[in-house]
């Protein structure tokens, strides 16, 4: 199924309000329940309606896409940080922790495929604590194979460890700030 660019077929649930947002300031009985929930592709916050009768579990892989949902009723809007629920911002690291873990073959493509982003600053400089040496043993390291996974990546790239949490923490601050100059993973 072809996907538009920055349009997501499935979220991962990250916080379900049976009574609706808490900053809400309509009586109780007016409020419909909520869903915040990011995108399984372009890491995108969504706030969503659940059909009626439906509690979607945290953590839970769900389709949104076009056609017939079976939990979710419509997205009611994109959303920045900021607006999450507490309970959001606390499981998004973990969600996204799933998401990576979940589609390791995506993440190792780019460090088999990153490339110059201007004549001083290359891709994978953008992934925290990888500075110019480390880049350039993942560039050397490359050149005799491409990357089976995480370990392999760990092992062939002396000083480079937990790369899966590089990712993580990268696709969280692109979330986080809105204006990254340069976006990876977030669409």
């Amino acid at each position: 199924m072809m996907q538009k660019e920055g349009k997501e077929d499935y979220i991962l649930v990250l916080d379900y309000l049976q009574y609706g947002h808490p900053d809400d300031p309509r009586p109780v009985y007016q409020k419909k329940p909520i869903v915040h929930g990011v995108g399984e592709s372009h890491f995108v916050l969504l706030e969503l309606i659940p059909k009626d009768g439906v509690i979607p579990e945290v953590h839970k892989k769900v389709y949104v896409g076009d056609g017939d949902r079976d939990e979710i009723d419509h997205v009611k809007r994109r959303l920045r940080y900021d607006e999450l629920t507490h309970g959001a911002k606390i499981e998004l690291p973990y969600v996204i922790e799933e998401i990576v873990k979940s589609d390791v073959g995506r993440f190792i493509d780019f460090f088999n495929h990153a490339e110059p982003l201007t004549t001083r600053l290359h891709q994978l400089e953008l992934l925290p604590g990888i500075g110019k040496k480390l880049m350039w043993a993942i560039i050397n390291e490359r050149k005799k194979g491409d990357f089976k996974g995480f370990e392999d990546l760990t092992k062939r790239v002396q000083g480079l460890h937990r790369p899966d949490k590089l990712i993580i923490n990268r696709i969280e601050d692109e979330i986080k700030d809105e204006h990254t100059k340069y976006r990876i993973f977030v669409r």
